[in-house]
């Protein structure tokens, strides 16, 4: 195979993906974010981290790399970033047989994690170490709300709360919640009932009581939004914190600003993450710390029932997976 990449270029081969697009069925590589992991098969010749042969995952953010956000360990917010797969098509993404990264945007994948489980983190836990570490500075002892835990983000936010030796409650639909509490979570709520703050705000008690200090919650993660938003506000204690990567059910929510205001309530935004930040977590996931929760796997011509299924998202727990036949 004859293939000359560019000087700080790894060129891979794809093994498999994650399936992480917003909608549309059987659509061009630049409409969904596409982590890629594979093996290495060719490097340009100013690469100096990475050898061909080596099974690698790829860091979906993109940034120049050079202006003050980017120098300041913060890519995330370089008003250059651009996603991969996402902004870079059509050509140029997770669909291609080969493919090709800055060796700035490659990790090596831990040895005892295996391409599937690489393929269903790269993106979710990315985004869900940066809000919860990066941004929301979590700290051992909390009691920590994770909503949706049965997504993809939601389920390794409760892996990471409970590495930090924190109490989760995390709420999920009712078909979701004992995989919640299999995955490490210490309560699960339906957060379709109605008064599901109330059965949230009763936990936070009982562990009020146990650890003799006020009633309530210190981190909240969220990607919900709309419909579950000011009664996340109103289960935080004083000074606790909010922070949000999403809004699933809509981004125009109610906000009682006596909640944040009067309790001193820090509101975090959180998007994608540092490479840094990836590579943490992906180490935790090699010594068998973290998992990611796989609902399924397809082939890429079966890439239609795959977004269809995503779509409709009943029942899914987890990630989707797509590889090739016989992967």
């Amino acid at each position: 195979m004859n293939i000359r990449p560019l000087h700080d270029r790894v060129i891979i081969r794809r093994m498999e993906e994650e399936k992480t697009s917003p909608g549309g069925i059987v659509i061009p590589d630049s409409a969904t974010e596409k982590p890629i992991k594979g093996e290495v098969v060719a490097i340009g010749s100013d690469v100096k981290n990475i050898k061909v042969g080596d099974r690698v995952v790829s860091h979906g953010n993109m940034s120049c790399r050079v202006c003050k956000s980017c120098t300041a360990g913060q890519e995330f917010n370089c008003k250059k970033r651009t996603i991969w797969g996402f902004e870079t098509g059509p050509l140029w993404g997770g669909y291609c047989q080969f493919t090709h990264l800055p060796e700035v945007n490659v990790l090596k994948i831990p040895e005892g994690v295996s391409y599937d489980q690489a393929a269903a983190a790269s993106m979710t836990l990315l985004t869900s170490w940066h809000m919860l570490v990066g941004r929301a500075k979590i700290t051992p002892g909390q009691t920590v709300l994770i909503m949706g835990g049965g997504s993809g983000v939601g389920s390794f936010g409760i892996q990471i709360a409970k590495l930090y030796n924190c109490d989760v409650i995390a709420t999920a639909s009712p078909d979701k919640l004992d995989k919640c509490l299999e995955l490490g979570a210490d309560f699960a709520v339906d957060h379709r009932k109605e008064d599901w703050h109330k059965e949230v705000r009763a936990i936070s008690k009982e562990l009020a009581k146990k650890k003799g200090e006020a009633p309530g919650i210190d981190l909240s993660f969220d990607h919900i939004g709309e419909t579950h938003w000011n009664k996340q506000l109103q289960l935080l204690k004083y000074g606790a914190t909010l922070v949000s990567c999403g809004a699933t059910t809509g981004y125009n929510a109610q906000t009682d600003l006596r909640h944040v205001f009067f309790k001193g309530t820090n509101i975090l935004g959180s998007t994608q993450g540092t490479k840094a930040e990836l590579d943490q977590g992906l180490y935790w996931m090699g010594q068998g710390k973290i998992k990611a929760a796989i609902d399924s796997t397809y082939t890429f011509e079966q890439a239609a029932e795959a977004h269809t299924k995503m779509l409709n998202g009943k029942g899914m727990f987890g990630k989707i997976l797509m590889k090739p036949e016989g992967a």
